[in-house]
């Protein structure tokens, strides 16, 4: 178990399910997603979440953190990020996920990308190794759509670039369909994706009052049928899989 203060922590709840170890190299995100639950997770308020600063000394404590956390037995990659994008736009300034990349493997830690950074992310497809993961969520396969819900954002059709680039490369991918908002939209993804994705994690609408006006049970059994005739891996969380 990792000791208490550490910025690479052990994820629980529901995002236990998607990473052993995580650090979080911004406090918030430019990404603008209206359906985030980070802001509420962090005790930030919406409107200064979604300009996003980096995390004070995030890199200094960093390279104090990855050798006490390796000496703690820390197992498995680190995502880098739950609670905000790792390729958000300040990230171009910044260049933290770079460095925290390096330090990480430094100590023989693998790291996992999630982020909806699209193109962004394909500058440090150079530094990832065997073990490391890219992934991306995503929620529309509609442009217009995912403006609506995630206005700044990689268009869909940019991060679906990024995975094929990623795949082309050998680097493991996987995807996070979470949140769900259109099920139709969402079974689309997987068709389009599934060659080129190693993974699909598949999760609800949380916190959100758009989410009654989906049928779950329906999406979760169309879902798992979709993946199944496609034989793909995948993952329901706990969320999702209580109504199948």
């Amino acid at each position: 178990m990792l000791r208490k203060g550490l910025t690479i922590y052990e994820p629980r709840g529901r995002a236990g399910e998607y990473a052993p170890l995580a650090v979080n190299l911004y406090n918030g995100c430019g990404h603008g997603c209206t359906y985030c639950y980070a802001p509420d997770a962090t005790f930030q308020d919406r409107k200064e979440f979604y300009t996003g600063q980096p995390r004070p000394n995030i890199i200094e404590k960093l390279m104090k953190d990855a050798p006490k956390a390796a000496a703690d037995g820390a197992k498995g990659n680190v995502l880098l990020c739950f609670t905000c994008d790792p390729y958000q736009p300040i990230n171009d300034i910044h260049q933290l996920t770079r460095r925290a990349i390096l330090i990480l493997h430094s100590h023989c830690f693998n790291v996992t990308i999630l982020t909806k950074g699209g193109r962004r992310a394909e500058a440090d497809f150079d530094l990832l190794l065997p073990g490391d993961e890219f992934a991306t969520t995503l929620t529309f396969w509609d442009s217009q759509k995912s403006l609506q819900w995630e206005p700044y954002a990689a268009t869909p059709v940019e991060r679906i670039q990024s995975l094929k680039i990623a795949h082309s490369r050998s680097i493991r991918t996987w995807v996070s369909l979470e949140p769900v908002i259109e099920p139709k939209e969402t079974l689309e993804l997987i068709r389009m994706t599934h060659t080129f994705v190693d993974l699909f994690k598949v999760g609800t609408l949380n916190n959100h009052p758009h989410a009654s006006k989906i049928d779950w049970p329906k999406f979760a059994n169309d879902a798992t049928n979709l993946l199944e005739e496609l034989d793909c891996r995948f993952y329901l969380k706990k969320d999702l899989r209580r109504y199948l």
